[in-house]
């Protein structure tokens, strides 16, 4: 009998699409019910509560979550990263359709939550652009990414930083990207994650997980599996042919898309660590929280 894991996303995941569709969850003994967040604070009440066994998350809501007292729990949590999965899928900043650049001053920048990592990632491309937050614009929660690029589409929101397909709906809506994620250095986008009461209990389960997610990331990396990928990445995102083909050139993208081997670089979680000191809360304990051995990458879920 398959083993059930239930596990929060944000977006739909193409990887574990694949996954299912080449019955690579089912050869490994898994059956995953996917469960949509609605924020991270949502996601990882969930987690605590058990009502979650792992999630699909920013690595900066499990900075946020285990390193922070002040996040939206007002507690931390013994949350670890089991694998890196991808490095932003073509996250960017986008105007809405009509708005330029440089039209962008006292505009409203949509956010999921205004101390979220998309939304660090917001305020820094702004402020590349000599925008600065608290002054230029006006920052407005208007939910997860697919709600937003829905409300950038529709003018809701002047601005806002969209990933994972959401982008190329934005852009064949007429909204323009501005600047990606990318040219703030090395980034990482989505990890896999679980409590870590969760991760000693089901240890197996959750490996088991881990590694049908890179082998099926390694597979989509290397060009293999095509026609499968093709299908789910249509039917899950809803993109027309010519879309489809730019996303499945993101996830093999080394910079922006999915990391076959999951190893968390020291130098992503320092770009997520800048960001978070720069506009949350200044909190110097982040610093030894990315330093390799710290507890927050459970090695044990990576092959040597």
């Amino acid at each position: 009998m398959a083993k059930l894991v239930r596990l929060g996303v944000f977006s739909p995941s193409i990887v574990l699409g694949v996954a299912r569709a080449t019955g690579a969850l089912e050869r490994a003994g898994l059956a995953v019910e996917e469960v949509p967040a609605t924020s991270s604070a949502q996601q990882f009440t969930a987690l605590l509560t058990g009502e979650l066994d792992a999630a699909l998350t920013s690595p900066d809501n499990v900075l946020a979550y285990r390193g922070s007292p002040t996040n939206p729990l007002g507690r931390v949590v013994d949350v670890r990263i089991l694998a890196a999965v991808d490095r932003g899928l073509a996250l960017s900043l986008f105007t809405a359709p009509g708005v330029a650049p440089e039209g962008l001053r006292g505009g409203v920048l949509a956010v999921d939550v205004p101390t979220s990592g998309f939304a660090f990632v917001a305020y820094e491309l702004l402020a590349r652009q000599g925008l600065r937050v608290g002054r230029d614009y006006e920052v407005r929660p208007l939910g997860t990414t697919p709600r937003r690029a829905t409300a950038l589409a529709a003018g809701e929101c002047a601005m806002t930083v969209l990933n994972a397909g959401n982008d190329l709906r934005a852009e064949a809506a007429g909204c323009t990207r501005v600047s990606r994620a990318s040219s703030l250095g090395p980034y990482l986008g989505t990890v896999f994650a679980a409590l870590g009461d969760r991760v000693d209990s089901d240890t197996g389960v959750l490996r088991a997980l881990t590694g049908v997610l890179l082998a099926t990331s390694r597979a989509l990396v290397e060009g293999e599996l095509r026609d499968v990928a093709r299908s789910v990445t249509a039917a899950r995102l809803e993109l027309d042919q010519e879309g489809v083909a730019r996303y499945l050139q993101t996830l093999a993208d080394p910079r922006e898309g999915l990391v076959p081997d999951g190893r968390v670089d020291p130098d992503s979680l320092e770009t997520l660590r800048w960001l978070r000191s720069r506009y949350g809360e200044p909190n110097p304990d982040l610093a030894a929280l990315v330093r390799p051995g710290s507890g927050l990458v459970d090695q044990r879920f990576l092959a040597s």
